[in-house]
């Protein structure tokens, strides 16, 4: 399969263009946790996880708070 054909299946150029843009982004977060915090970038990433993880347990509460029977793979 040639390397256009993959470009074509995936959603092409664009594609790849904001794959490189959340990787700068998630960078841009990373460093600067370094920085403010003073730590080694890896225990910034994993201070970036723990952010992300924190917002994604928090938005898990909302959704059980909301609307305690209602499951997403039902269907």
């Amino acid at each position: 399969m040639s390397n256009s054909a993959i470009f074509a299946r995936r959603g092409g150029l664009g594609s790849l263009v904001g794959w490189f843009i959340r990787i700068v982004i998630y960078d841009i977060c990373i460093t600067s946790i370094s920085e403010i915090f003073g730590v080694p970038r890896l225990v910034a990433l994993f201070i970036f996880l723990g952010i992300l993880a924190a917002i994604s347990f928090g938005g898990y509460l909302m959704k059980q708070k909301m609307s305690p029977g209602v499951e997403d793979d039902d269907y």
